[in-house]
């Protein structure tokens, strides 16, 4: 029966997503390019071998649309006849993307895949593609709408409600986040990034030229202090009427920052991979997706967990690394909570509030972190689940292979 191996795996040092972002002067199809490059010069792949570029988006409109992966593999110098699909599963798209390129190639449908993923939330704002002229549109629909009467919420909202339901304070929320940015200054401190980041040059708004070394939204100098003075920005009567009192504990400081960025991964057999030499560095062992309730909609990475590891035929205790999106860090304690997941195996060298969350590049992130991170320690294992939008979540083991 076929495998499927990463083969290597890279990604860019993670922008601030704001006007005055490192990349906030590159189009996003660039911005995906670089790091399709940067795995070509990585591992001597022959583009003209990859079956298919899989790459998620989330902001699938303007610069980010008409399938920009396509566009992608043409502006890396990919041959035309390589093809490229753009995935939307939200926050998980490229997460999803690998799981695409993983189940293509067992399956024998793909040889050699790539699966990457971008997002440039400075030039495509959060929210773009569901607004025409300005104006918000109801993506839903009305029989959603009546299910979950009288509607969806924002995620911050639901991750308020998270925050109520495991009995989570904002000090606690707080206190992960400020270690998130420690972790985070510390594993760029010592080196243990430097593996799997490829700078890029860019020019920036006031037309000076520069190159990203490190991820743009680490704080190294934040404070429990400087967290707890921060507003609560979803604070409003509505949703108090709606669910009754809520203590209002989510933050910008305690939620990941809007954020630009890139990664991909090459996936391929074992067998074609020693036949061009290459060395793998994980097998993907098993992946999964769930749905869960809309309205709490980030709670999808317990039961995603949950059903990850019974296809697996692993315990939580097998997991030596786990890469957990701190879309925001209620969402991660509550998680925590619930598998009983030892926190000091958990998003070990910083999370998303910290590194960033590119949002359709995120999910290859988090895979390219974990390889790292199951190689500097010699764990096995690794596990990672992604909360999206809608309420579904992704979840993914990949087994490190002895190099």
């Amino acid at each position: 029966m076929r495998d499927a191996v990463i083969v290597d795996a890279v990604r860019t040092p993670l922008g601030r997503g704001k006007p005055d972002g490192a990349y906030a002067g590159v189009h996003p199809v660039d911005l995906h390019a670089h790091v399709l490059r940067s795995l070509v010069e990585r591992t001597g792949l022959d583009p003209a071998e990859v079956d298919d570029v899989v790459g998620g988006a989330v902001g699938q409109v303007g610069e980010q649309s008409g399938n920009t992966t396509r566009f992608a593999a043409l502006a890396a110098g990919f041959p035309e006849s390589v093809p490229g699909v753009t995935v939307d599963r939200q926050c998980g798209s490229s997460q999803q993307a690998l799981s695409f390129a993983a189940q293509g190639v067992v399956a024998g449908g793909y040889d050699i895949a790539i699966a990457s993923g971008v997002e440039s939330m400075s030039r495509i704002p959060i929210g773009s593609q569901t607004r025409v002229d300005g104006v918000g549109q109801d993506v839903a629909g009305p029989s959603v709408g009546a299910r979950y009467a009288p509607g969806l919420i924002p995620q911050g909202v639901s991750a308020e409600l998270i925050a109520r339901r495991w009995g989570l304070s904002r000090q606690q929320l707080d206190e992960f986040a400020l270690t998130s940015h420690q972790r985070a200054a510390s594993a760029w401190s010592d080196g243990r990034f430097g593996g799997e980041v490829a700078p890029l040059k860019t020019t920036r708004a006031d037309g000076s030229v520069g190159q990203l070394e490190i991820d743009e939204t680490i704080r190294p100098g934040t404070t429990a202090e400087a967290l707890a003075t921060l507003r609560t920005p979803f604070a409003d009567p509505r949703w108090t009427e709606r669910f009754g009192d809520i203590d209002w504990t989510v933050t910008a400081g305690n939620a990941s920052p809007y954020s630009d960025g890139a990664a991909a991964l090459l996936v391929t057999t074992s067998e074609i991979a020693a036949a061009h030499g290459w060395t793998p560095r994980a097998r993907v062992h098993t992946a999964t997706v769930t749905g869960d309730d809309p309205i709490l909609m980030l709670t999808g990475i317990i039961p995603a967990t949950a059903k990850v590891l019974a296809r697996a035929g692993l315990a939580i205790g097998d997991i030596d690394a786990f890469e957990v999106n701190e879309a925001f860090a209620s969402v991660v304690l509550a998680w925590l909570a619930e598998t009983g997941a030892d926190p000091r195996r958990v998003n070990v060298h910083g999370g998303a509030i910290s590194i960033g969350h590119p949002l359709g590049a995120s999910g290859a992130r988090l895979a390219t972190t974990l390889l790292g991170v199951l190689e500097q320690t010699g764990g096995r294992y690794g596990l990672q689940t992604m909360c999206e939008a809608g309420g579904t979540a992704n979840a993914t083991i990949v087994e490190r292979i002895d190099r």
